[in-house]
């Protein structure tokens, strides 16, 4: 075992984006929220489990704001964010409660003021009574836009000095009039504030500051090096840049600032037209958001086996969407004869490929469809990742999710969206998107995010390799049943179509076997790290559906996702020694199929 149950992974990492379950028992136990892994939970995937930092820090606030013995608190990186959740609590309960539900909005004192002049917020805090933990879990959950655990880390330290005070006046007006509705089969089973308190780590020294003392050298000895505006303004452009393709060299960040070329993903891209997010679900929420605002209010199409929250962003916020769980070309059949009947549609979401079937989309048809019937495209290209695809030239919106291969670490979460300068909603977007858009990525998120991904070429190319190398081993053994991979997926020719002149076939692929005891077996003995998340360094595997769809195992079963899975993402351990690990966990399937 390469991690205790419940430890960070990476181990010994205070801002790890994964957590160890290394085994199937384990995995049960965490979706049925038994007591013996609820208390060894040091962390989680940040959408679903609030790290202990920010959980202290809502309880902080709780504490001096509200009631804790009746009242919780959901954190916010400004005041746009904590309004959409305030909005959607206020669509799930009555009228009669609502003024139960508050904003408090909080801004540095002035000793931080000088330093921190391009932040406008630094936290929002919507404050309900503890029964509503859940409506509000949803938005943390799905939205993507809580706060992160770094800045969780810099406003406790900073409200604890009294270096964070509360701007009198903020506004619960509702910062969107969407409707909420859709069907409620996925429940969390993880109370927002519910898994104990966390221990601060790093945090700053009580000592006030000395009269005249210059702001920039206070904040680095109070804070760290890491929170300067200029080096997260410098971050976020290369990481712009590294996203619209225009610097694809591994180099330190003064280089990054100085090399790029003209030629991007596609010509015309700029860095302009790349726009940063706190993750990546963020980014869909907000593309799905602005989209509205640009195009009016009309339904959506989720195209394909979709990540499980892009699906219910679509169901809980706007007029709904139709859903094509399978992406097969009878499902364009089927929506090309809506259309024609005259039904129409604000986008077509898809991910290229799915997750976690690797099934590759008929981006070409819907492209064609797209331009006949006056409906978006946004394509969700984190499994196969823009060094390997280039699918902009056939979107309108490409998000992905930077917390996986583009950070590689998994140390820090973020997210992108690029617009297509040729689509044609290019300047209907750029306009909205330039009016609407908030930057709330925390300055040392960033920098983090940008050192990760200065050897990202490299790193794709490795994993490229070794991933094809270990898919062939697998799908050559008469123990597995099946393997899902772009390269031995009937879809193959619609993934090739757009794989770039030196791209691969990406680092995940998910197997199954003949029997759950089988996949269990392969499971617990293969020795790698497990838990949520893929796109890391080192090779991560978990029970995909088992994590994703616990609450809803028949509904995904439908769509070809069988509930023992196991899906595995490929990091940058050798060939011999990954092909060792899969041949030991084969073996102990080979010996279970024996007994």
């Amino acid at each position: 075992m390469l991690q205790e149950t419940g430890g960070s992974v990476p181990p010994n990492t205070d801002h790890a984006v994964s957590v160890s379950l290394p085994t199937w028992k384990a995995n049960v136990a965490y979706e049925e929220g038994e007591p013996w892994i609820v208390k060894k939970m040091q962390c989680g995937y940040p959408r679903f489990f609030v790290h202990p930092i920010i959980q202290e820090l809502a309880g902080e606030i709780v504490s001096r704001f509200g009631s804790p013995d009746t009242e919780a608190a959901t954190l916010f990186p400004s005041l746009k964010t904590a309004q959409m959740c305030h909005s959607f609590i206020l669509s799930k309960i009555s009228p009669e409660e609502a003024h139960k539900v508050r904003i408090l909005e909080f801004a540095p004192a002035q000793q931080l003021e000088k330093e921190l002049t391009t932040i406008k917020s630094l936290l929002s805090c919507v404050i309900y009574p503890t029964e509503y933990t859940k409506i509000a879990k949803q938005v943390w959950q799905h939205s993507g836009d809580g706060i992160s655990s770094r800045r969780g880390e810099f406003c406790l330290s900073a409200l604890r000095d009294d270096l964070l005070v509360e701007k009198k006046g903020s506004g619960t007006e509702s910062a969107s009039q969407w409707i909420h509705k859709g069907p409620r089969r996925y429940q969390g089973r993880s109370s927002i504030n519910g898994l104990g308190k966390g221990v601060l780590h790093g945090a700053a020294s009580a000592n006030q500051p000395q009269e005249g003392r210059e702001s920039v050298q206070f904040i680095e000895e109070r804070f760290g090096r890491n929170l300067s505006t200029s080096l997260a303004t410098q971050a976020k452009i290369a990481v712009r840049r590294r996203i619209a393709g225009v610097l694809t060299a591994d180099v330190e960040l003064s280089e990054a600032l100085e090399k790029s070329s003209e030629e991007g993903r596609v010509a015309g891209l700029q860095e302009s037209d790349v726009f940063l997010f706190p993750t990546g679900m963020s980014s869909i929420f907000n593309s799905h958001r602005l989209l509205l605002k640009a195009r009016g209010f009309m339904k959506s199409v989720c195209f394909g086996f979709p990540y499980i929250d892009t699906l219910k962003i679509l169901e809980k916020w706007g007029p709904g969407c139709v859903f094509y769980g399978r992406g097969a070309s009878e499902d364009l059949d089927d929506l090309e004869s809506r259309l024609a009947d005259g039904e129409r549609f604000l986008g077509l979401f898809t991910e290229f490929p799915g997750n976690p079937l690797l099934k590759s989309p008929d981006l070409k048809r819907v492209r064609a469809l797209a331009d006949k019937y006056d409906f978006a495209v946004i394509v969700d290209e984190t499994v196969g990742n823009f060094l390997n695809i280039n699918v902009l030239s056939h979107a309108d919106i490409v998000v992905s999710s930077l917390t996986k291969i583009f950070s590689g670490d998994s140390n820090v979460m973020g997210g992108s969206a690029v617009l297509n300068p040729h689509g044609r909603y290019y300047q209907f977007l750029k306009n909205t998107f330039n009016q609407e858009y908030e930057d709330t990525v925390w300055m040392e998120d960033v920098v983090f995010l940008e050192r990760n991904s200065r050897d990202f070429v490299s790193r794709i190319e490795k994993i490229n390799h070794t991933t094809a190398e270990i898919t062939a081993m697998l799908k050559n053994s008469a123990l597995v049943k099946n393997v899902y991979y772009p390269k031995c997926n009937p879809s193959l020719p619609l993934y090739d179509a757009f794989r770039t002149p030196n791209g691969g076939y990406g680092g995940l692929f998910s197997v199954t076997f003949h029997s759950t005891a089988a996949a269990v077996a392969f499971f617990d003995n293969l020795e790698v790290l497990k838990g949520p998340s893929l796109g890391t360094n080192f090779t991560l595997s978990c029970p995909y559906t088992l994590l994703a769809h616990y609450g809803e195992l028949e509904w995904a079963s439908s769509f070809g996702i069988e509930f023992d899975l196991v899906r595995i993402s490929v990091g940058l351990e050798d060939v011999p020694t990954l092909r060792a690990k899969v041949q030991q966990a084969l073996d102990a399937v080979a010996t279970t199929s024996q007994e």
